[in-house]
């Protein structure tokens, strides 16, 4: 509990509230929840309070508990993207973390009701997923528990596979020519142009390729076109599908959202009357929030330093439109300049034998290649091409290079799970060392076949 009881801390998260609303942010209304660190570890380590238990979710928390235990990081909040937004804060922190934390929270409540992308998600995820663990455990009953895991555990390895922002085509629209119709366009001239002649055979219609165009959402396309899955299978993939794309917007979004917090909570917290002792212990707490990741991007830190740095150049009004209408690849190939890279001594690099070596300091390169990571959520873009490859129902899958390879050993790894999905062999064409090279599954291993030089990029 916080020092001075309960009291103290609503009576603090009632100003925050007032000072959030006079700085213009609008979003859900929040509900607080103090947890014990079991507690909020375990609603980490699943995404949501409500979610279908795994044995991975299970590990998440271990590693996240553990790390507690002995000091090496903290979770000091968790909010869900819902109406109202629900905030659950770690019971034990002193009344400033827990200012800090409330203030942060805001932030990311006014960024989930007002991002674009964040537009199409349900507020109701909680009592969905809540419905959705109560079926998986009336599958488990009634199917037993290993075999639900074993479908529930190939769907979560391809979970990332998603098309949040597809939209089904219209019809084609009627061909016109010169601006006069066609005699079939006039329904009567045309049956008196043909009166008497013996209608001609139609020709056979030609076959129809599965899909019609590459496909990326794979998740959709198995639970729609696997010849073999009973109902309560696809059921499952439904399931997965239908809790990353609730997730998915938070992973494109991850700078901007962290950064608008941190932004929020920089703004409300510099309001607040703190006392000497307390402004001190928030010093601390917002440098350790900024601190310089050693082999990775702080998203706390570029998001924060983007938006502040828009706030300089272009005023705080440009500032509410950044937060509406950008993702993280928007974001920094929009707005990280010359001078941010040089500040946050940001470069480029790889492992070169068994060391890692600088390998790009120039802005525009390191620009380029952070947007490169976080295109598709840093996830390879991998699309359906066949799905009925070899007249035989094989699943042909084609990874659109854009010069990262794949990780060889994964993807031998996930191959078969894939095939649990499809039931038929699932080949996989993407680029290693410059030669397109197919990975194949038949159900019982894994072989590799080089087809020829990558000639050129392979993109959807």
């Amino acid at each position: 509990m916080s020092p001075g009881g309960p009291g103290r801390l609503e009576r603090a998260i009632a100003e925050i509230d007032g000072v959030a609303r006079d700085l213009g942010l609008d979003g859900f209304p929040v509900r607080f929840e103090i947890c014990p660190a079991d507690v909020l570890y375990t609603i980490g380590a699943y995404g949501m309070p409500t979610r279908f238990q795994h044995w991975s979710r299970g590990k998440a928390f271990w590693r996240m508990k553990t790390e507690y235990d002995y000091n090496l990081s903290r979770l000091y909040e968790l909010v869900i993207n819902s109406d109202p937004c629900y905030a659950f804060l770690l019971e034990g922190n002193s009344l400033v973390q827990q200012k800090l934390v409330a203030a942060h929270v805001y932030g990311h409540s006014d960024f989930f009701r007002h991002n674009f992308r964040f537009a199409g998600t349900s507020r109701f995820m909680l009592e969905t997923m809540a419905a959705s663990a109560e079926r998986i455990r009336s599958y488990e009953f009634r199917y037993g528990k290993d075999l639900v895991e074993t479908y529930l555990d190939a769907a979560l390895a391809i979970e990332e596979h998603i098309d949040p922002y597809a939209r089904p085509d219209g019809p084609a629209p009627a061909a016109r020519s010169g601006g006069r119709h066609a005699p079939e366009d006039d329904v009567p001239y045309a049956d008196l142009l043909t009166l008497g002649e013996p209608a001609p055979e139609p020709p056979p219609p030609a076959p129809k390729r599965l899909p019609e165009r590459p496909e990326k959402d794979l998740l959709r396309f198995i639970a729609e076109h696997a010849r073999d899955l009973d109902d309560w299978q696809r059921d499952l993939v439904g399931i997965v599908r239908g809790e990353m794309l609730y997730f998915w917007p938070q992973v494109e979004t991850k700078l901007c959202n962290e950064g608008w917090a941190t932004w929020a909570h920089t703004r409300i917290m510099r309001r607040l009357d703190l006392s000497d002792a307390e402004a001190v212990e928030y010093a601390k707490l917002h440098s350790g929030i900024l601190q310089r990741g050693r082999y990775r991007l702080n998203p706390y830190l570029l998001g924060f330093k983007l938006l502040e740095d828009i706030e300089r150049r272009y005023g705080t009004d440009h500032l509410w439109e950044v937060r509406e209408t950008q993702t993280d690849v928007s974001l920094v190939r929009n707005y990280l300049t010359r001078e941010l890279v040089a500040e946050l001594d940001l470069y480029l690099y790889r492992k070169v034998g068994d060391q890692w070596q600088v390998s790009a300091t120039a802005w525009e390169q390191v620009r380029d290649g952070i947007v490169r990571s976080l295109t598709n959520g840093g996830h390879p873009v991998i699309v359906v091409e066949d799905g009925d490859y070899n007249r035989a129902g094989e699943l042909y899958l084609r990874h659109c290079f854009d010069g990262w390879e794949l990780d060889a050993t994964y993807t031998e790894r996930t191959l078969p799970s894939v095939y649990r999905l499809w039931g038929r062999p699932v080949h996989l064409e993407t680029v290693v060392g410059d030669k397109v090279t197919v990975f194949s599954h038949d159900g019982e291993r894994v072989t590799r076949k080089v087809r020829g030089p990558a000639q050129r990029r392979v993109r959807a």
